[in-house]
């Protein structure tokens, strides 16, 4: 069993799933067939007690784009991440190498 202090453990990042990330969520649908929904996450919503994932909809019909949905967590099959995108407070970090600068 590998242990996390091996050289390829510090390699990989770790996976986020952070807001602006696009994302395909198949979830719970017909008996027959999964509803797949394809956009960027917006986060995650508590409705009744219920956390749901918040999509806004980029593929589908055209009255359907930009449409937030929400996906209840007990009905996500799967998820894809198509594009990650940074999460905010790595984007706030100042690169070491950089001179830091004052005013």
């Amino acid at each position: 069993m590998p242990s996390d202090s091996t050289p390829n453990a510090a390699k990989k990042p770790s996976i986020t799933l952070s807001p602006g990330s696009k994302i395909r969520v198949r979830s719970a649908g017909t008996h027959e067939e999964a509803l797949v929904s394809l956009g960027a996450f917006r986060g995650l919503v508590s409705l009744g007690g219920e956390n749901s994932l918040a999509l806004e909809l980029e593929d589908g019909p055209k009255e359907e784009k930009g449409r937030i949905r929400l996906v209840p967590l007990n009905a996500v099959l799967a998820i894809d991440i198509v594009e990650a995108a940074k999460p905010a407070e790595e984007e706030k970090r100042v690169d070491p190498g950089q001179p830091p600068y004052f005013r």
